[in-house]
This record gives C-alpha cells, structure tokens and sequence, in this order.
C-alpha cells in the first residue's frame, strides 16, 4: 500500500496500479495469448515480485534489465521495479551480443530478466550478474514477499533507460525521469486514455514507441493486450475479439494491415482512437486509414530523449496530412540553419526545441549530452534533433528528413523525402527509399531503391526524373522485394546506402 504522498504535479504510477486494483480488481489489466492477469491478480503479483526484488537487494536508484518478446510477465516486470523506485534497462534483442554486453555495464543492472530464446542468444556476456528467467518468474518469486513501503517519489529520479537504436557501436542510454513519464501520462488522458482503453499493442516493450502507449492503459487502469510479434491475420484477430478501442502500430503495420485481404470482414467499430510514430508517415497512407478503420488518428513526431514532441490528430485537419501536426503545449520549437539563425516560415531547416519532457541525459556520457544540445544567443539550451522540416503559417510542421540523409549534389541540397514523393505516386511503385551515394562529378547523388513488383528499373528511372528538378534527377534506381527495417519500422538508409554497389558519374 502507498506511505508517502507523491510529489506535487507527478504522476505516481506505481500507486496508481495499487488504486486500479482496489477499484476495479476483476477488470482485465494484461492480456498476451492465453495468459493473462485482471488487476487484483497483476498489482498483487508485481508486489510479490517487488518483494523478491528487494530481497535480492534491489532498491531505489538501482537498475533492471530486460531482454525479451513481450509477455504478460515482461509488464509484471515493470511494474516490480517501478514499485520499489527502481529503474528499468529495457534492451533490444536486435542487439548484438557485444552491444548487449556493453549495455548492461553501461546500466549498472546486477539482476537481468532474460527469456528463453534470448538466454540461448546472449547467454554467454552476462558475467557474473544473476540471470533471471523470466518466462519462469514461479521459480525466482519468493512466496509471501513483501516489497518496502513506497519510498517518496524523487521527480528527477530516473524511471527507465531506454538505450537508442545505432545500427553501429554501442547505443546510448537515454534516462528519462518520473517527472518525464508523468508528462506522457497525462497528457495521453487528454487523448481518451482511461479505465475502459483497451490497447493492442504489437510492437515491443523495449521501444518507446510502445511504452507512450502501455504505460498511460496500465496508469488510468484500462487493459494492455500485448503481441509478442506482429502479424496482420493475429491483429485483426485479437481487436475484433478484445473491442480494442486503442492501439499503437508503425506506418508499415498500418500499410501491411489495410493490404490484408481480410481486413474488411473484421468489426472493429470499437476502435476511438489509433496512434502512431517513430517513422514517416505518408499522407496517402494516412487518409487512407482515415477512411477505412473507425476511430480518430493521432501521429506523434519526436525523440526518445524529449525536447519538442508534435502531435498530429489528422482527423481534425484532413488538409494537414502532409504535415506531423503543431508543437506540444508548453514545448517550444525553432527552425535553424546551419549557422544557428531562426529561418522565416516554409524555409527548410534543422529542428529544436525544449520542453519540460526532456531526458536527464545519457547514461555515463556528459559529453554526448552536451553535444545533444544547441545554445541560443540568449544562452538558453534546445535540444537537437537532428530533423530537417519546416513550419507553415499555421505551425505545423512539415518532416522533410534526417540531417545526415540530406544530399548534397553540385553545392545543392536535396531532400530525399521529396523524390521518394515522385515514385510511390507512379503506377505500380509500393514503397521507395533514396540515398545519397559518392559521385566524383557531383559530390553526391540520389540513388531509389524502391519496391515495384513486376516493374523495370529504367522506366521507373525514367518516369520519376520526369518529375524531378534536373538537381533531383536519380542516377540509378534499384528494385528490392522489401526495404529494409528497424524493429520499429524505420528504413535503415545505412544499409541501402553502404550495400549499393552500382557506379554513377
């Protein structure tokens, strides 16, 4: 039970799951395939979990790791570690073991919580941490235990670590605070999150993308119906058969969903509200979903480490789809060049902003922190987010693309963004990704790899430098069956771009 008084202005998550319980104890908190808890059966399990935890040392301050699929025992996790003040150290099991290894030390986790196929992936760079299975939590939780009085909630006090997905070196730990979460929580009330959400989740629980949706269902007491791994035929299965009124999915999840031949035979007249972030989310694909699936549509656009978020509800703005919405209540965006000067509405430039949702910083790394930060004439500090856009008349921000994807051709700049527009409205061209690759006439030039079953490379060259300005126009298209892509749906352009192994002029 609760002994202390939150801190004024924060949202106290693990006191909430103890006021769900009481509430509503026989109302589905977590769903995930057969397994499932309501919420006298979660709080009490997460305090009996809390209780072990302690008893192996944990405390506040102190970090968990993780490295798993999502699964009614991975939120029990959460919400053990939250209870005791702790921090959790979610990890991506795309990692590599060198990676995974590095994060850990790097979190200072003595206790990791591993499943099955991850203990058989990584089961050798643990050292001498204790290795905990967490497919087996009836065989580490100790009978009767009682976790601690709640400690008194530090806002500045690190929630979790989320560690960013470099597709090379180590990832760096992003620590966001209580008071950080907080923000996410009650602002997504203002989005409808209460006690009767059910929110099908399917990506994982190590992303962030997932947790600005998991997180607010379990604190205003709704119920979390989670997907270890995602698949059309499963999705549509499970938000027919829950009611789902909420979920989470990435654009190419909308994409696959809507292409999915059963996808109209399935009631989902329950759905209010759908959310979606962490990768470009085309207009056409937007409206669509407008169209076809009931509910509003909200897109996110931001970073893991905070500063300015933007929220797009496109039902309301059906002439901003091109757009990811207006900057957050109290965050505050510019748009810079590259010499720091604030440009004039509709001008391309780099995006930053600061926010009361911003993270403490990178775990051990005080220099990467700093360099994360751009210092205005006036001395104040904006957090970089490495995004090119630019706003209109209204506020809205229009994403053109990443700092480091931007090409520069014969002295020009040209954003990819802008060409891979001309292709996915050619007939026949389902998705497409541009990159810049070394050229010695121009310095550099765009090169499409696109997706186009059945489609001839030169034609499509040839249709979409029709198209473009005569700096846009692509030295070479390449046909793949799919691009490739984070676990969160990002294109990884590193990829195409270091596997490209053409010649151009």
């Amino acid at each position: 039970m609760n002994t202390s008084k939150p801190a004024p202005g924060i949202f106290d998550f693990p006191a909430a799951i103890a006021a769900n319980a009481a509430a509503r104890p026989g109302h589905a908190a977590v769903i995930c395939g057969a397994d499932s808890l309501d919420w006298a059966g979660f709080s009490a399990r997460a305090d009996t979990l809390a209780g072990t935890l302690a008893a192996h040392g944990v405390k506040p301050g102190d970090t968990v790791a993780a490295i798993a699929a999502s699964s009614v025992a991975y939120a029990l996790l959460w919400a053990a570690v939250l209870r005791l003040r702790a921090t959790i150290a979610p990890l991506a099991p795309s990692s590599t073991p060198e990676q995974i290894a590095a994060m850990i030390g790097d979190s200072g986790a003595q206790l990791v919580f591993v499943d099955a196929a991850n203990r058989t992936e990584f089961g050798g760079v643990f050292g001498t941490r204790t290795l905990v299975a967490l497919d087996s939590l009836d065989d580490f939780v100790l009978p009767g235990a009682v976790p601690p009085p709640l400690a008194p909630l530090d806002p500045q006090s690190a929630f979790n670590i989320i560690y960013s997905s470099g597709t090379t070196g180590t990832p760096k730990g992003i620590v966001q605070s209580a008071a950080m979460r907080s923000l996410h929580i009650t602002g997504a009330r203002q989005l409808g999150y209460g006690e009767d959400t059910v929110s099908i989740l399917s990506t994982p629980l190590y992303s962030n993308t997932t947790l600005v949706a998991f997180l607010p269902t379990l604190a205003w007491g709704g119920t979390v119906v989670l997907m270890p791994k995602f698949n059309t035929t499963e999705w549509l299965r499970l938000a027919q058969d829950t009611r789902a009124t909420n979920t989470m999915l990435v654009p190419v999840q909308y994409r696959r969903l809507l292409a999915d031949p059963a996808f109209d035979s399935h009631d989902l007249s329950a759905m209010r509200m759908k959310f979606c972030t962490s990768a470009p989310f085309p207009a056409e694909l937007k409206a669509e979903v407008l169209r076809r699936m009931p509910g509003g549509l909200v897109e996110f656009f931001g970073m893991t480490e905070g500063g300015v978020s933007f929220v797009f509800p496109a039902h309301l703005h059906p002439d901003k789809l091109h757009t990811v919405g207006r900057a957050s209540e109290g965050h505050e965006v510019r748009i810079i060049d590259a010499e720091g000067n604030d440009v004039p509405p509709g001008t391309p430039g780099e995006i930053v902003g600061r926010s009361p949702a911003t993270m403490n910083g990178y775990k051990n790394r005080p220099d990467l922190t700093d360099a994360a930060y751009w210092t205005a004439p006036d001395g104040r500090r904006y957090l970089r987010t490495g995004d090119i856009g630019r706003l209109d008349e209204d506020g809205f921000l229009t994403l053109m693309d990443r700092a480091k994807d931007m090409i520069i051709s014969g002295g020009f700049n040209i954003y990819p963004s802008d060409i891979e527009a001309v292709l996915v409205g050619l007939p026949g061209v389902r998705e497409a990704a541009v990159v810049g690759v070394a050229s010695d006439r121009w310095g550099e030039t765009p090169v499409a790899f696109v997706v186009a079953p059945g489609g001839d490379a030169a034609a499509i060259r040839a249709a979409a430098n029709a198209g473009l300005g005569k700096t846009q126009r692509l030295a070479d298209v390449v046909l793949v069956e799919e691009l490739p892509r984070s676990h969160i749906g990002k294109v990884l352009k590193r990829e195409l771009r270091d596997g490209f192994v053409g010649r151009v002029d």
